[in-house]
C-alpha cells in the first residue's frame, strides 16, 4: 500500500482513538474518524506476539485493505489486531476487514471513487 494512504504519526493515531467510532469482531477492531482523504493505520500490540508475528499481521492487514482503497469512503481508519489475529488465516482477516468496513458503513462495493 502506498505511503500516501498510511497514518504515520502518533498524533494521528491518538486523534482517531479519541474522536473515532469503533466496531469490532473476533480478531480485529476498527476505529473510524472523519477526514478528507483515505488514511489507514494498523496497530498490533506486543500482547499479540513477537516482532515477527506482529509484522506478519501488519503486512497481511495492509494487503487486505489495499484492494478496497477505491471503494472506501474518505476518513481516517485504524485497525487494531487482537491476540487471536496471530492464528487467523489471510482469508479470515480479509473477510473481517471487509465486514468491519461494511459495519462502519464506510465500504460500498463497486464504488471506485478515488
Amino acid at each position: 500500500m502506498e505511503r500516501q494512504y498510511r497514518l504515520q504519526k502518533n498524533s494521528a493515531f491518538q486523534y482517531v482513538y479519541r474522536r473515532g467510532h469503533s466496531v469490532a469482531c473476533r480478531d480485529l477492531v476498527l476505529l473510524h474518524a472523519r477526514g478528507r482523504g483515505v488514511k489507514v493505520g494498523f496497530s498490533v500490540s506486543r500482547k499479540v506476539g513477537n516482532a515477527v508475528v506482529r509484522n506478519r499481521i501488519r503486512r497481511r492487514l495492509r494487503e487486505c485493505f489495499r484492494p478496497l482503497l477505491g471503494d472506501v469512503k474518505p476518513g481516517l481508519y485504524v485497525f487494531v489486531a487482537r491476540p487471536s489475529a496471530a492464528k487467523a488465516t489471510f482469508q479470515s482477516l480479509q473477510r473481517d476487514v471487509r465486514y468491519l468496513l461494511k459495519k462502519q458503513e464506510a465500504y460500498t462495493e463497486g464504488n471506485r471513487a478515488r
